[in-house]
């Protein structure tokens, strides 16, 4: 993927993004510390025992990578709906918390994009999990898994989601969209956090994490 990314402005071809999965599905992972480049003050303080203490409730996203109108390489970002809790009107992957009908995590976070923006769940391709990420507020342990399809969706998204929002893969790659912005949240006030700039929209968080570690990954 190199001469693709290392030019700031270049956008990646779809075909050469499907080119790389192998390559993708052997890379070794940035676990924590990619993660942590992008990680809330507030999330450095748990550790595995004290994750593993709070008895996290499990669920899975997915980030999906396909072509848009050009062909070139992009991925899916919701903006949550907005409700009275603690991840309203955030910007995430599609995902949620395991069903008793889910056979495994992957199936969670396949069924969630179907039930949130109708995507069709046999025409996705897994390509490999990464790495766990804890969520204080709600205590989650959430699972990513990346994934692509061959053609661009037709978004149906349901109640729990207000737009999506479809992200160049060469503006992740583009240090510039790397940021740190004074936020209120319900859980924290007036806190620096690390976070990425992309299509006007701030993306921080566990989101920010689980992106922090795809980008490790593709350099």
């Amino acid at each position: 993927m190199d001469s693709y990314l290392k030019k700031k402005k270049s956008h990646m071809r779809f075909d050469d993004f499907l080119s790389h999965i192998d390559t993708l599905k052997s890379s070794p992972l940035g676990g924590l510390e990619a993660q942590f480049k992008l990680a809330p003050k507030l999330r450095l303080k748990y550790d595995s025992d004290k994750i593993k203490a709070n008895n996290p409730r499990r669920a899975a996203v997915l980030a999906l990578f396909y072509p848009n109108d050009d062909n070139e390489t992009t991925f899916l970002l919701t903006e949550r709906a907005s409700y009275k809790g603690t991840h309203s009107a955030q910007i995430s992957f599609p995902g949620g918390k395991i069903e008793d009908q889910d056979p495994k995590l992957s199936d969670t976070a396949i069924r969630e994009a179907n039930e949130e923006v109708g995507i069709i769940k046999e025409d996705i391709q897994i390509i490999r999990e990464i790495t766990d990420v804890y969520i204080p507020p709600s205590n989650f342990l959430a699972t990513p898994f990346i994934a692509y399809l061959n053609y661009k969706p037709s978004f149906i998204i349901n109640q729990e989601v207000a737009s999506t929002i479809e992200v160049l893969l060469s503006d992740l790659m583009d240090e510039s969209n790397v940021d740190t912005i004074l936020m209120d949240t319900s859980y924290m006030k007036k806190i620096d956090v690390p976070c990425f700039r992309l299509n006007e929209h701030i993306v921080w968080g566990a989101t920010g994490m689980m992106l922090s570690e795809i980008k490790e990954m593709l350099k």
